[in-house]
């Protein structure tokens, strides 16, 4: 599964159809009592047995649609090339390949590829806007203490 190379941005006839279409579905899971719930298609009457985590990502993806955000759907543990790992991170392909060879990221190696887990990518990403936010609260904090704001 390679789903991870598109990301889909969703049109307003989509974000639309999702938010009525989340709330549906959100109702109807809130009333299941089962763990293997059955649904069907109208147009074809066929009835699906799926598991309720399917349901409930299926939940989450019409959600993310209906507030117009991008999203990919990315098996776990997929690896990804260097420069889609940069691409996530907003950066550079060499910076990244310090970041790697710094060990600030795990990597392997394929023959003389990198290739980067999902995963290790997203982990870093989010110890980045982690140590951002952080940064900002003590600009705010020194600003503060030099009286920079007004009370």
């Amino acid at each position: 599964m390679e789903t991870y190379k598109k990301i889909n941005k969703p049109s307003k006839d989509e974000q639309k159809l999702a938010t009525e279409s989340y709330d549906a579905l959100a109702s109807a899971i809130e009333r299941l009592k089962i763990e293997n719930p059955k649904i069907e298609i109208e147009e074809t009457q066929q009835r699906i047995k799926i598991p309720l985590s399917a349901l409930k990502f299926l939940g989450e993806i019409l959600k993310a649609m209906s507030q117009g955000k991008p999203f990919s759907l990315v098996p776990v543990a997929t690896e990804v090339t260097t420069q889609k790992a940069a691409e996530i991170l907003g950066c550079s392909r060499p910076h990244l390949v310090k970041l790697l060879e710094d060990g600030e990221i795990d990597y392997t190696k394929v023959g003389k590829h990198r290739r980067v887990r999902f995963e290790d990518v997203m982990k870093y990403k989010r110890k980045m806007k982690k140590n951002q936010k952080q940064h900002i609260i003590n600009i705010m904090k020194s600003d503060e203490e030099l009286g920079l704001y007004d009370s």
